[in-house]
């Protein structure tokens, strides 16, 4: 089970996603899980957990409301959790920022559950259950 991996955002998806594409199966011999550029998003894995995310990173600003500089994000950690609005809450009551709170994501996948927060020096966090 993937329990933490990181998701790179990127403006220009499917350059993104073949330069990683060819680079994991050069140095990993490992080939993307999903490659969908409709949806732009791509996944890896290595030995059964998740190993990288690519995003577009106009996905994440709207799906977190944001248009300023947090829209700018470059990169978000991933944490896989059991109960999305207790870790929340968790991660609020050690100095992170709620940004986008619990919500179920069918367009994402199925039975997936998200919530997006700010760590204190203000990278992005995304927790998720499915």
């Amino acid at each position: 089970m993937d329990a933490l991996y990181p998701r790179l955002l990127v403006d220009d998806f499917e350059p993104a996603a073949r330069f990683y594409a060819a680079a994991l199966r050069e140095l990993l011999g490992i080939e993307p899980v999903k490659l969908l550029p409709a949806a732009e998003y791509a996944n890896w894995d290595l030995g059964g957990e998740g190993a990288l995310v690519v995003m577009g990173r106009a996905r994440i600003a709207e799906a977190i409301g944001s248009t300023g500089p947090s829209g700018q994000d470059a990169a978000m950690l991933v944490f896989r959790v059991d109960d999305v609005d207790a870790a929340a809450k968790t991660l609020g009551g050690l100095g992170a920022t709620l940004v986008a709170g619990a919500r179920d994501r069918p367009e994402w996948g199925p039975g997936l559950r998200t919530a997006h927060l700010r760590d204190p020096a203000g990278n992005l966090l995304e927790l998720q259950s499915y």
